[in-house]
């Protein structure tokens, strides 16, 4: 579906400068060659994402995102009067692999920065190259603490799974008062049992009760065992924080053992519409939802569908908010240096996204509230908003979103989608965030 690599120039302009600040108009010599920081030609910016491989939908969705924030920017006037380009490469979901395309981003075309990766296992693979190397990167979606953990030179705009394993298990608790769970998840990916272990965690202190654990490998396909002694356990909910690939057929056999969505809660890896129509009910943790009801969102939503002709998913306002942050620390950057575009990276403060209000933190995590959406008539529904910044999101007497069924951009995703490979997305405030106000919208 894409070449091995391509280059972005934008040819849309819908007010982006107003979130970065004022850009000035393009110079005649933009589109010249010279080295990212140069100041001539365009700023190059390295994308190494899943664009095959078993997590291919989130590629594919971040990458719209991003092209749509680039489109917006460059139509703006770029970045200190240089358009952006970025340089795509597909690491076909797998770490190896995003090495070597790192590698070549950094050493071969000489990019300024990096964003990357939308799985974890991957996204660290990547921090680990992009630190010995001294070149930032942002991973818009990889929640697993490990990967800003490589280094100085990491960095996430989402919220991190110790965050989002809470907020899992207070609205699993509190919210829909459920105190019997169940927790499924695969053991030998390092998002899903990352996000399992910090929910574990988190029940007892709330009251509730694990009444049976069980893991796998993120190759499963036939869960009739485990879902057999899971329902001999009658818990009242089961905790599955998988990637929707490998749900879809847990989500099949649950509803054959007479279990229906209603009984699973899960994580934003669940974030894709080929899974929604086989889990009707579920509730589940994420970056964003297309009905959230602030202002920022609309116009992102707004944009995206006249774009790409379809709702955006969470992966896809991820994307555009990473290549947004990248570019607001592009222009507040003292040198343009890698080291310079790291280091304003690290002071972006209440960045106004389409996800929410953007921190950076001490440990390069974003502090940022979670969405908990509900899964209907094969779309998601904005449920409530909760953590650091919940309540400033919806000052205004925001009204609470009617539910959409428009098709989002991971519609064309197959049921039949290979197992996941590890990684990926989760909570983002730093683990000490507060888990602050919950907003929500009527059930």
């Amino acid at each position: 579906m894409f070449g091995r690599r391509r280059f972005l120039e934008g040819t849309l302009g819908l007010g982006v400068a107003g979130a970065i600040g004022s850009a000035a108009t393009a110079c005649g010599d933009s589109k010249s060659s010279g080295p990212a920081g140069s100041g001539t030609g365009p700023w190059l910016v390295g994308a190494y994402l899943s664009l095959s491989g078993a997590q291919s939908q989130f590629g594919i969705d971040t990458k719209e995102g991003i092209e749509l924030a680039v489109e917006e920017l460059n139509k703006a006037g770029g970045v200190k009067s240089r358009e952006i380009k970025v340089l795509y490469e597909d690491d076909k979901s797998k770490p190896d692999e995003a090495n070597n395309k790192v590698l070549q981003l950094i050493d071969r075309d000489k990019v300024v920065a990096l964003l990357g990766e939308i799985q974890s296992a991957i996204s660290k693979a990547g921090a680990i190259v992009a630190n010995r190397k001294k070149i930032p990167m942002i991973t818009p979606s990889s929640t697993n603490p490990d990967v800003t953990k490589t280094g100085p030179y990491a960095f996430r705009v989402c919220f991190i799974d110790d965050f989002q394993g809470q907020m899992g298990a207070e609205f699993a608790v509190k919210a829909l008062g459920k105190k019997k769970i169940g927790l499924l998840y695969a053991s030998d990916d390092l998002y899903s049992s990352g996000l399992a272990s910090e929910f574990k965690k988190a029940i007892g202190p709330l009251g509730g009760e694990i009444v049976l654990e069980k893991s796998f490998l993120k190759t499963e396909s036939n869960f009739t065992t485990f879902l057999a002694e899971m329902k001999g356990k009658s818990p009242e909910v089961i905790y599955a924080p998988v990637y929707y690939n490998q749900m879809i057929p847990l989500a099949r056999q649950a509803k054959a053992e007479g279990m229906p969505g209603e009984m699973f809660v899960g994580g934003d890896g669940w974030s894709d519409t080929s899974l929604f129509k086989e889990l009707e009910g579920a509730y589940f943790t994420d970056h964003y939802a297309p009905d959230v009801p602030w202002e920022k969102s609309r116009k992102f939503v707004e944009a995206y569908k006249a774009r790409f002709n379809r709702m955006p998913t969470s992966l896809a306002a991820m994307g555009y908010d990473a290549a947004l942050v990248l570019a607001d620390a592009i222009k507040r950057a003292k040198t343009d240096t890698p080291d310079g575009i790291r280091d304003a990276i690290a002071e972006t403060k209440d960045f106004p996204g389409a996800t929410g209000s953007i921190t950076i933190d001490g440990e390069r995590n974003a502090v940022k509230p979670a969405v908990i959406v509900q899964i209907k008539e094969g779309t998601t529904t904005y449920k409530s908003v909760v953590g650091p910044g919940a309540d400033k999101l919806l000052e205004g007497g925001a009204a609470a979103p009617a539910p959409s069924a428009e098709p989002t951009a991971s519609a064309a995703a197959s049921a039949s989608a290979e197992p996941a490979a590890s990684a990926s997305a989760v909570p983002a405030a730093s683990a000490s965030a507060a888990p602050a106000a919950s907003a929500s919208a009527a059930p």
